[in-house]
């Protein structure tokens, strides 16, 4: 009856669960969901143009908020998840939700009344699509981008909670081993997402193409129910998004009262553990948020704080100055967020262009982005193994390239991958005249779509240098238990870029068609002038290489001013160290 009672306490069954039998789920999970979720994305500024009838530039407009909003929704996910119902129960509900958006969207294919009537608008004028079927067709996106606010910030945690063991001595070894299985999975499936998705869709249609992603994602849901009774659930804790707005809501309480003197000991409250004295004097109006005012009604009889809004650590005041140093650096990266984002016009493109591969196979027009993830993975692959141990002996830098340098080169390769996409369309263009295919914009053009291979590869390049240089960026210049805030960065930037995109593209739009002229952005691309809007992107490239350099000689170097606590962090450094990792494929990081 003894050993029966040890064997029912909360320490015993806990160790009952988690650990390598739960990887299986977790991964299989995120993996469905991502060929699911992403498969999407290639295709589907076709849908929208010659399904549901919208123009190329109002097509683009939605797909960029949509990626707006499922870029923003991880930060409200993370949020919810840390502070209020644990990972589990959040990617459980989204995972639902997600399914249920899929299915919306499945619908839209399968019933004839959910879009508009099929035409040919050089022979008839097309409906527009009503009020109830555009409310269809945006409340599946609403659906999706929830869904993906849920998983993809927590997908990777949650794992990593069913092994962190630290009474483990190969803790740190099977931590790593889960996160390789982990990347590789992602990898993988972003590769069959745009590869088998794409083709499926373009060649048996949008009723199977959209039916398989609905059999994926209840694929995905049934398996990670089915470990349900083996997963470690960790209880929610405080968030760091909390912290950052208690230090906000504390500064300006206090704004009214005076700083201590510089030799006054004990005036700012350190909380447990904690081996900061005083804050540091940049952003010095912060410092408010940390001064105690009186010891018997501002702390606790355990020290700690009667009331965390009016009353915050040094080290919640430091994390928050840390954050907000980082930004001019991350707002650098907002235009080149910009031009990754560009997957629609060029899938409108290789539309228009001979996609012949070997024999008789075509290679789908939403898969051309694959030339640009395969260059990034080679270059990485390239670069980590053999280039940085020759640079490195010569820069003195383990990374070899500065990580500020590497950010720079990304943004200046970023200024010829757009120049090639204006020069591409410019021939693509020319060519489609001189046939005399104005009036056609479904025409093939005489020309191969391996054109287009080129601005993928430089884009791809781009991302490898600047996009992997951000993460690297923000890792080391904010304290380890910020990791995530570091994720968060990424994805926000991208959120950012995609509502700028909007802009740009409606901007252009609305200018280039004045006075009955044709839309440089026109559904019929030989009629536009797409080579323009490509000029434009290439111009704000330029000018934003020039803000890269005054950010970088101001912001660029902050190790001077760490003085964080290193103490607490080792403690989640296992579980965030893989973020180095997670940044040699930012792709991954984009949809995660």
């Amino acid at each position: 009856m003894e050993m029966s009672d040890v064997e029912k306490t909360p320490e015993r069954l806990a160790r009952r669960k988690g650990g390598l039998r739960t990887m299986p789920f977790v991964i299989a999970n995120e993996a469905f969901e991502k060929i699911a979720s992403f498969g999407l994305l290639p295709n589907m500024i076709l849908y929208l143009t010659f399904v549901y009838h919208f123009d190329a530039a109002t097509g683009t407009s939605i797909l960029f908020i949509w990626g707006a909003a499922s870029n923003f929704m991880p930060i409200l996910g993370a949020f919810i998840s840390d502070s209020y119902l644990g990972r589990f129960l959040v990617i459980g509900m989204s995972t639902i939700i997600s399914l249920t958006g899929l299915i919306l969207l499945w619908l839209t294919a399968i019933l004839k009344q959910a879009k508009p009537p099929p035409c040919d608008p050089h022979k008839e004028t097309c409906i527009k699509p009503n009020a109830g079927q555009i409310a269809l067709l945006f409340t599946s996106f609403v659906l999706m981008s929830i869904g993906a606010g849920g998983i993809r910030p927590c997908s990777l945690a949650f794992g990593a909670d069913q092994f962190d063991k630290p009474e483990n001595p190969n803790n740190e070894r099977i931590l790593q081993s889960f996160f390789s299985w982990y990347y590789a999975s992602v990898g993988l499936s972003l590769m069959i997402s745009i590869t088998v998705i794409v083709y499926i869709q373009t060649e048996f249609g949008w009723i199977i193409g959209f039916g398989v992603p609905v059999g994926l994602m209840l694929v995905s849901a049934i398996i990670f129910f089915l470990g349900t009774n083996l997963y470690i659930k960790e209880k929610p804790n405080k968030s760091l998004f909390t912290g950052f707005a208690q230090v906000i809501a504390a500064a300006w309480m206090n704004k009214h009262i005076d700083f201590p003197l510089k030799d006054s000991d004990g005036c700012y409250y350190r909380g447990n553990n904690s081996k900061l004295v005083a804050p540091t004097q940049r952003l010095r109006f912060l410092n408010k948020a940390c001064i105690i005012q009186n010891m018997e009604k501002d702390l606790n009889a355990d020290a700690s704080a009667s009331d965390p809004w009016s009353l915050c650590t040094i080290q919640q005041v430091e994390q928050l100055k840390s954050l907000i140093k980082v930004l001019p650096m991350w707002s650098t990266g907002i235009v080149l967020a910009v031009t990754l984002s560009q997957h629609s016009f060029p899938v409108l493109q290789a539309n228009t262009l001979n996609r012949h591969f070997i024999g008789n196979f075509k290679i789908p027009a939403g898969s051309f982005s694959l030339f640009g993830i395969f260059t990034l993975t080679l270059w990485i692959a390239t670069y980590d193994r053999i280039l940085v141990p020759f640079i490195s002996k010569y820069t003195k830098n383990p990374r070899g390239i500065p990580v500020e340098y590497r950010m720079g080169i990304g943004l200046l390769i970023s200024c010829l991958a757009t120049t090639m996409s204006a020069l591409v369309e410019k021939e693509r263009r020319a060519r489609a005249l001189e046939e005399g295919l104005a009036e056609f914009p479904k025409a093939v053009v005489n020309m191969s779509a391996m054109w287009l291979v080129p601005q993928h590869c430089l884009s791809g390049l781009a991302e490898a240098f600047n996009a992997i240089g951000q993460i690297e960026y923000y890792y080391s210049e904010l304290p380890k238990n910020m990791s995530s805030v570091a994720v968060a960065l990424f994805t926000l930037g991208f959120a950012i870029a995609n509502l700028i995109a909007t802009f740009i593209v409606t901007i252009v739009d609305h200018y280039s068609k004045k006075g009955g002229q044709e839309s440089w952005v026109s559904t019929n691309l030989n009629k536009g002038h797409y080579d323009y809007y490509w000029w434009i992107l290439t111009i704000l490239s330029v000018v934003n290489v020039f803000y890269y350099i005054i950010c970088s000689c101001f912001y660029g170097n902050l190790d001077e001013e760490k003085v964080w606590n290193e103490d607490k962090e080792v403690e989640v450094e296992d579980k965030n160290g893989a973020l180095i990792e997670m940044a040699k494929s930012p792709k991954i990081l984009a949809i995660n």
